[in-house]
């Protein structure tokens, strides 16, 4: 069963990084169990979008900008997209680096203590580099799926300490509802979770696996086991963040200071270790998913081990530590990139949908009904989403 798993548990490593332990913190600090639901369309979503662009891997063996490249013929709208695609991946991984390295680096407060503070993030990055340099997708991906088993087991074992109402949980995960004040936590959830540059890193990290249409099967049952766990996850997080009262919490690490007078040390340090492993898995996914990203727009057909390949990952990577190290806030082109993701998920989505409908492309590996029904309802919702997180960012919500 462990060969057969890999891509996927990569992009559940690359979704459920500090950002989504903080929407998820606020979330149920702020609503309860109320907005579980929002969570289970996201990871519902995920799922279908991560198919398609495995599928499409699968069958092309190519990254998704690959394809873009070759299916849009009109050249200003084939370098506008790719254009896009290059300035919201790559400026915005570098700009979210920090923030990843960030998360871990609180992890790390909270196991041993803040007298080690300012070495942290050059520790974490030296940590990075070495497994990224190192170019070996096998070993990467075993690092990465011990990091999320430890990570899920941290957040899942602090949310059964808490003794949540199941009963309460279920109507929160099935009843929609959207309480006052609700709808930017919804957007923040849904962000988080299905995340344009994921669908450029699994369509290229399954041709680095599986090589032939036999192989679907595997992947498939990968994607779909992998974000359903990242999901539960997630959840876990509403879930200990409902038994908290949220006056003072703005963080992970806030609510397992909240947690330690009802549950003890253990609180402290499982968050600790899942925040930590939820920051280290981002910090090395996120500049990895940039040089793919890279490799496809400028067709280089690099591998993991060549210089080109990894003079961007290195530059992402150095970014995120430099930022962090000097407590610089690209504030700005964080803006950018939220901007910019608003636009790319829902053109990125209805590209996708398009070139997995398309005979010549996919053959008899295209979209079925369903696949197709699900797709449809998915890009509704992130145009609205989309537009909505652009209005916020420019403060016209």
């Amino acid at each position: 069963m462990f060969k057969k798993i890999g891509p996927g548990v990569l992009v559940a490593a690359a979704f459920i990084g500090p950002g989504t332990v903080t929407a998820c913190t606020l979330a149920g600090v702020d609503f309860g169990f109320a907005l579980l639901w929002a969570m289970l369309v996201s990871i519902i979503a995920t799922i279908v979008l991560q198919e398609m662009a495995a599928r499409l891997g699968i069958i092309t063996q190519q990254g998704l900008a690959d394809v873009i490249k070759q299916e849009l013929t009109v050249k200003w709208i084939r370098y506008l997209v790719l254009g896009t695609i290059l300035a919201a991946i790559v400026m915005g991984n570098a700009a979210y680096e920090a923030g990843n390295i960030g998360g871990a680096v609180l992890g790390l407060e909270a196991l041993f203590g803040e007298a080690y503070s300012s070495i942290y993030p050059w520790i974490i990055g030296l940590c990075a580099f070495i497994l990224l340099y190192i170019g070996n997708y096998k070993l990467l991906e075993k690092v990465l799926v011990s990091l999320v088993l430890i990570m899920s087991l941290s957040f899942l074992l602090t949310a059964v300490i808490t003794k949540p109402d199941l009963t309460e949980v279920l109507k929160g995960m099935f009843v929609p509802s959207t309480p006052s004040g609700s709808l930017l936590t919804i957007i923040a959830l849904v962000g988080t979770t299905v995340v344009p540059y994921n669908l450029f890193l699994h369509a290229s990290l399954v041709s680095e696996k599986w090589k032939s249409p036999d192989n679907l099967g595997d992947a498939r049952r990968d994607t779909i086991i992998a974000i359903a766990l990242g999901g539960i996850v997630s959840m876990a997080i509403i879930v200990v963040a409902s038994s908290t009262s949220g006056e003072n919490v703005s963080n992970v690490m806030d609510l397992a200071k909240g947690l330690e007078p009802l549950y003890g040390d253990w609180a402290k340090y499982f968050m600790g270790i899942g925040l930590f492993a939820a920051g280290v898995t981002s910090a090395i996914t996120a500049p990895l998913a940039a040089a793919y990203v890279v490799n496809s727009c400028f067709g280089w057909k690099a591998s993991l081990k060549n210089m080109k390949f990894k003079a961007v990952w290195m530059i992402i990577l150095f970014l995120g530590v430099f930022f962090m190290t000097f407590n610089i806030k690209p504030i700005e082109v964080i803006k950018f990139a939220q901007i910019a993701n608003g636009i790319l998920l829902p053109i990125i989505a209805i590209f996708l949908f398009w070139v997995v409908n398309r005979t010549s492309v996919m053959g008899s590996f295209k979209n079925t009904l369903l696949q197709n029904i699900l797709g449809s309802v998915i890009i509704v919702l992130a145009i609205v989403l989309g537009i909505k997180g652009i209005m916020t960012v420019l403060g016209m919500l």
